[in-house]
């Protein structure tokens, strides 16, 4: 009969091999099974030279095993030294295929999980949880009996395939091994997180391989990757050794070429090689069939774990990244912390537990941390689906807060991106600016503050706590990764943020009972810069509302596209072939990358039918578009002149940004006499640094675009700002506060190239000492040479600030630019405002 060990560890990544070397310390019978021929096989497939990072900074190491930042093969070198310097039991070769208990049958405990075919078929089976011993069966026959099993496993050997035509082909690979075998290509990496930024700054490292290297990042920020490796991906960017392709992702693959969806539209590139690092999932089937539970049923969930690390089957334990916990420190102190439990250690507490008591002590109740963190997971909602874990590490990037009843949580009109869920108690929303007591409450396990989350845009309305009440406040980076681990909670955000936008729009004393069905059937769809989400001729009668983004609306004349109108977010569209039948009249169409919620027509017309006023506001709707439908089918004889000048001038707008602004300016070039009164307000009313460039830009018909900022719905510039400089505003303004360091990430990202890099001035002095005096440069901005001089003069000479627009932000009588100009050439517009102007150019031509 071989050996009952006290414990066998399956894998010998970070906490495998820490785990291990605890229990070789302690004297306790172990074994360490690796599959391999090496220990650590997640970081001996880094990319060779490959610099390993040892966050987070402010987390103690708890392992005998040491672990220091630094390169690849040093560290592997150091791991084997220490594993045979405390005679760790090691199989190589040894792979586990399943583990069984071979005690009692425990009452109650079969388990069900579902089988999924290649085909997508499902069938169902039955486990029976034993317990312990247990007998592992390895691949090879040999089987190891422990009284205790920890699977430190992870999730690299189950890596997400793309799914996209031409996957399949030769050149898409999931793994890079040494970044040196490739030269002279055309190289891809898809996927931000750290594997692909790592993975693509070693392609690009060495000029003399001249590869051409692109990574594709989905959105514009980088949630999952580490600060230190955006910032050095960054500086790639700027120095010309590699590309990041922000707002892009993959829709055709062929040999030579890679087809990309971007925020402007479609474009295809040469592409020799596709390395995709997308994430990995669970083993899950192993996993279950040995009967531990998973959290839900999606693909890429997490098993349920007692804080201890126990599984719902006793004796057998999960840590590192098939726990939820994927950062090396954090495997490291799991595997130490996993075997003094066994040992009979139960008072030892988790190596974050200074940081979680400094979260936790303004808080009521006096709970432990295990307790609040339990409290916080099971209390609301978008949690639930995380782990003890995962909870650990989703806090330390998260705040919970406690308010008394009638403190305002925020205001309405204040910045903020964050997203806020309800642990105890309940909040009033302040739907009335104008009377604070017609309010409608949230409830506890609830969420808000998500249209700040979705839009980046300010407050919608003045929220206070009904009660005393538990918050959880989710930066914006910690409800992105959230979204991105937790499948459910994605899902809980999206039907929420869903609920509450058909809920704002159409009002008429809807509640959410009312539109249950039209939200179950409704779905979230994203489209790229151009496409069609309707199609004038076409047959349908579902609903579009425009979550992110926005829409054009076109008409075929003549035999071609004629703008009819522009849908900003918060708008819908698609409800006159709802009413009263018939066919797509326009066609509609993304203005730039953009969200819309899809609702089925059925659904909604069940609720039309219930609510007459909403019914009949869906009419005043419709027969203003029919209106305007009606006035350019009047126009036909006019096409090629007014109606086309409208259209074309519509068109020249979106293309210069006003299809994601929330206030651009504008110049009618009619009106405009050259005074520069506009730049000379605006250098005066911002120390002497003009926020506009009247002579820059692009002009149609007589409409100038200079270059100012539009103040996007999702301002590129925030995307990735290390000292969250960059605001919104109460008034919606997009502004940079005075923690600028001049990095210039902003100005890289803004697509409209309205922000620069300038040095710092010192005061300018007034107009009366240079009158007097001859002190300062005079009105207007302050020179370029000028500021050089000075900032030199004070010992500055690097330091910069980012300039750009920020509405004349508490200045009385709103933006400079507009109120000095004499003519009333210049004009802020608003989305909303955005046809009216349009169709200024089209009288003109009249």
């Amino acid at each position: 009969m071989p050996e009952t060990y006290r414990v066998a560890i399956i894998g010998s990544g970070p906490a495998g091999l820490s785990a291990a070397a605890r229990a070789a310390a302690l004297g306790l019978s172990h074994v360490l099974l690796e599959k391999t021929d090496h220990l650590s096989d997640t970081i001996y497939k880094y990319q060779k030279g490959k610099h390993v990072m040892a966050t987070p900074s402010n987390l103690v190491l708890r392992s005998d095993c040491d672990f220091d930042a630094g390169k690849r093969e040093v560290i592997l070198g150091k791991w084997d030294e220490q594993t045979a310097g405390y005679k760790v039991n090691v199989k190589y070769h040894a792979e586990a295929k399943a583990i069984r208990g071979t005690g009692p049958a425990i009452p109650g405990s079969v388990h069900t999980i579902v089988m999924r075919g290649r085909d997508g078929s499902k069938t169902t089976k039955e486990i029976q949880r034993h317990q312990p011993p247990y007998e592992i069966e390895l691949t090879n026959g040999e089987k190891v009996m422990a009284e205790n099993v920890v699977l430190a496993i992870g999730t690299q050997g189950n890596p997400n395939r793309m799914r996209c035509p031409g996957a399949d082909l030769p050149h898409v690979q999931y793994q890079l091994d040494d970044p040196t075998e490739y030269v002279d290509e055309h190289i891809v990496i898809v996927g931000t997180g750290d594997a692909g930024i790592e993975n693509a700054r070693g392609l690009a490292e060495d000029p003399a391989q001249r590869n051409t290297v692109s990574i594709l990042n989905r959105s514009t920020d980088f949630p999952t990757a580490k600060d230190a490796n955006v910032k050095a991906l960054q500086a790639d960017h700027d120095s010309g050794k590699l590309m990041i392709r922000l707002e892009s992702e993959t829709k055709e693959i062929e040999p030579g070429f890679i087809t990309l969806t971007t925020r402007d539209g479609e474009i295809r590139i040469p592409c020799d090689r596709i390395i995709a690092r997308i994430g990995s999932a669970p083993p899950r089937m192993f996993v279950e069939e040995c009967g531990i539970e998973f959290a839900s049923e999606d693909r890429n969930a997490f098993p349920k774990l007692s804080p201890v690390f126990e599984s719902t089957t006793p004796g057998i334990f999960v840590i590192g990244a098939l726990a939820g916990y994927p950062l090396i420190k954090h495997c490291m102190n799991q595997g130490y912390d996993v075997i003094e439990f066994i040992n009979g250690n139960t008072e030892l507490k988790p190596a974050d537990e200074p940081i979680m008591v400094a979260k936790f002590k303004d808080l009521p109740a006096g709970r432990s941390t295990e307790d609040w963190l339990e409290f916080l997971r099971a209390n609301v909602s978008i949690l639930n689906g995380m782990n003890p874990l995962q909870m650990r590490e989703f806090m330390l990037e998260s705040e919970a807060k406690f308010f008394r009843k009638g403190e305002v949580i925020f205001e309405r009109n204040a910045p903020g991106n964050s997203l806020f869920g309800i642990a105890s108690g309940s909040v009033a929303v302040e739907v009335n600016p104008e009377d604070p007591s017609i309010t409608i409450p949230i409830e506890c396990g609830s969420i808000f503050g998500e249209v700040g989350l979705i839009s980046g845009r300010r407050r919608g309305a003045t929220i206070r706590a009904a009660e005393d009440t538990i918050v959880v406040e989710i930066s914006r980076l910690a409800a992105l990764k959230l979204q991105s681990q937790v499948p459910t909670a994605k899902k809980a955000i999206e039907r929420i943020s869903t609920e509450r936008q058909l809920l704002q729009m159409f009002g008429s004393g809807l509640k959410s009972d009312d539109i249950r069905e039209v939200v179950d059937t409704s779905e979230i769809v994203r489209v790229p810069a151009g496409e069609a989400i309707l199609k004038e001729g076409d047959e349908g009668n579902d609903i579009y509302v425009v979550r992110v983004g926005s829409m054009i609306v076109e008409k075929d004349i003549g035999g071609k596209p004629v703008f009819l109108s522009y849908l900003p977010a918060g708008s819908y569209v698609g409800e006159m072939a709802l009413l009263d039948g018939g066919k797509r009249t326009a066609t509609v169409k993304a203005a730039i990358k953009s969200e819309v919620i899809k609702i089925n027509g059925d659904a909604f017309k069940q609720v039309l039918d219930k609510h007459p006023k909403l019914l009949e506001r869906a009419r005043r709707d419709m027969k203003s578009r029919r209106e305007v439908n009606s006035f350019i089918e009047s126009q036909k004889h006019s096409f090629g002149g007014a109606v086309d000048l409208y259209s074309k001038t519509a068109q020249f707008l979106i293309d210069n940004g006003i299809g994601e602004a929330t206030d651009v300016l504008l110049i009618d070039e009619t009106l405009c006499v050259g005074c520069d009164n506009c730049e000379k307000a605006c250098a005066d009313s911002h120390e002497g640094l003009s926020r506009l460039d009247r002579e820059a830009g692009t002009t149609y018909a007589h409409l100038h675009v200079p270059t100012s900022c539009r103040h996007c719905e999702h301002p590129h510039c925030m995307a990735d700002c290390p000292p969250n400089a960059i605001k919104r505003g109460a008034d919606g303004e997009v502004f940079i506060d005075e923690k600028c360091i001049g990095c210039g990430n902003c100005q890289r990202n803004c697509p409209y190239g309205v922000i620069r890099l300038d040095a710092k001035p010192p005061p300018k002095p007034s107009l009366l000492s240079w009158l007097l005096f001859g002190r300062g440069p005079g009105p207007g901005e302050a020179p370029y040479k000028w500021r050089k001089k000075k900032a030199e003069e004070a010992g500055v000479e690097q330091a910069k600030l980012a300039i750009k627009c920020d509405m004349c932000s508490g200045i009385e009588g709103g933006p400079a630019c507009v109120r000095a100009c004499p003519t009333g050439a210049a004009i802020r517009v608003a989305p909303e405002k955005f046809l009216t102007f349009t169709k200024l150019v089209q009288e003109d031509a009249d």
